[in-house]
């Protein structure tokens, strides 16, 4: 079982004394999200920022619908005033029944950390216990998995654990416990696991995944993990000695029992950790074609054959120069990996998300230029296809005449047609006001009250 490491209590030693007093399990009075920038400017601009509560894609799931309350959950990144960039892991809740909102419960204050790679995932277990996973940033700051005290209740939560935990991706099985994708900086950035039966004892982490090329020292790795039933799936990329400007190819693998054997999609048994650029989990050579590639959400369809969404470019850099930005499917017909391209964005970090339902497929994503072109994140559009994929029409655009750009669309686990697809707002170019957003399944869009004076308040209708 884990052990806390020494460097996580010589950190704390070094938290300064204003930090020391957290808003641990305290509300905020309204949805004010977390604002960021990156700092690698180019000649058009930064290489991401603007509003990045629902940020990263390798955060997931943010969202939950509890069929048993009639409640979707989430969690962002969130700051205390509109003037701060101060990140709080928040929780909240969106009640169908009533089609209010509660005001925001702090899960974990980061006492002056301003980095939304630090924001929550959540899972919810089969007591309707909510767990938070805050996540780490690499070997610099600790992850932690929180747990609310009360079944369905936001009202407080306790410590569980405390360890290098870095963009975490847990999923519930009902049957087996606990299993938790996330990365590790053992070598730059190296995919892991881990499991547990009950949620408070888990097991070792077990290293996924450290590919390290020819006459390279370093390996990375950035994955969208998804779960059908029994299945544990993941897809991932590489970056070439550990480079993640030059990020590429596309892996997969896939466990039916909890961890204890992985394989590919024709069946073939994989030896952990992966660690050679030409294996078995490959599935494109994007290397080949001289494309990065950036996830952004995987699926299964309704056969359990696995589907990835994701973007490739030829840079980097924001800007025409490294375009076109194309979005990509790849999907698993039960014989071979077929690839199409969908639509073309204008930045490598718009992202959205992957809906596959009983007639349609679906995609809500900021493809349209916002106006601030060239910069993370659009104009939020829903595209939809009938054919299982093969051929898409846009179907709506969600936002228009936006005021700042809207990014980081995400699939709520079980998504009611309330609470479609959620995100947040921000100007890229500089420090501002972070709302946050959801959408129907018919396309009608909602702000989350950015101030509160009730416990209860409705969000604003704004298409």
């Amino acid at each position: 079982m884990k052990n806390l490491t020494l460097i996580y209590f010589l950190m704390a030693l070094s938290i300064p004394t204003w930090a020391q007093e957290t808003l641990n399990n305290q509300k905020i009075n309204g949805y004010k999200g977390i604002w960021f920038t990156l700092g690698q400017f180019s000649k058009h601009g930064d290489k991401y920022s603007g509003g990045l509560g629902t940020y990263t894609a390798k955060h997931r799931p943010l969202a939950v619908y509890s069929e048993d309350v009639k409640r979707t959950y989430f969690v962002y990144g969130g700051t205390p005033s509109v003037d701060q960039k101060h990140l709080l892991c928040m929780i909240s809740y969106y009640d169908h029944q009533t089609g209010q909102v509660p005001q925001p419960t702090v899960v974990y204050d980061k006492q002056g950390v301003d980095d939304p790679h630090d924001n929550p995932s959540l899972l919810i277990d089969n007591e309707g216990y909510l767990w938070v996973f805050v996540s780490g940033r690499g070997r610099r700051r600790p992850g932690y998995k929180y747990r609310s005290e009360k079944p369905h209740d936001i009202g407080s939560f306790v410590q569980i654990t405390e360890e290098e935990m870095t963009y975490p991706q847990p999923h519930f099985s009902p049957v087996s416990g606990f299993f938790n994708f996330f990365t590790k900086y053992t070598g730059e950035r190296e995919l892991y696991f881990e499991n547990s039966a009950d949620g408070h004892r888990w097991n070792e982490d077990v290293k996924l995944a450290g590919i390290i090329e020819e006459g390279a020292t370093k390996s990375g790795h950035y994955q969208v993990s998804g779960q059908n039933g029994p299945v544990m799936g993941t897809f991932f990329n590489r970056h070439p000695d550990g480079n993640v400007d030059k990020r590429t190819d596309l892996y997969y693998v896939q466990t039916v029992d909890f961890g204890e054997t992985w394989t590919n999609m024709q069946g073939d048994t994989l030896t952990l950790p992966l660690s050679t650029v030409e294996n078995g989990a490959r599935v494109i050579d994007y290397t080949l074609q001289q494309k990065n590639v950036y996830l952004k959400d995987m699926q299964f369809d309704h056969q359990g054959y696995p589907v990835c969404l994701y973007l490739t470019s030829s840079g980097h850099e924001p800007g025409p120069e490294n375009g076109p930005r194309e979005w990509k499917l790849t999907h698993f017909d039960g014989t071979n990996w077929n690839t199409r391209t969908i639509f073309q964005s204008d930045h490598n970090y718009d992202m959205g998300s992957l809906y596959i339902l009983e007639h349609n497929w679906q995609i809500i994503a900021p493809s349209a230029t916002g106006p601030q072109p060239y910069q993370s994140g659009g104009e939020m559009v829903s595209w939809e296809s009938s054919d299982q994929g093969i051929n898409w029409i846009l179907k709506k655009q969600l936002t228009v005449n936006s005021s700042a750009n809207h990014n980081y669309a995400r699939r709520p686990l079980n998504a009611h047609g309330s609470f479609y697809s959620f995100w947040a707002d921000g100007d890229p170019g500089s420090f501002s006001q972070s709302g946050l957003y959801f959408a129907d399944s018919l396309g009608n869009v909602y702000q989350l009250p950015y101030d509160m004076t009730e416990t209860m308040e409705s969000p604003k209708l704004v298409n």
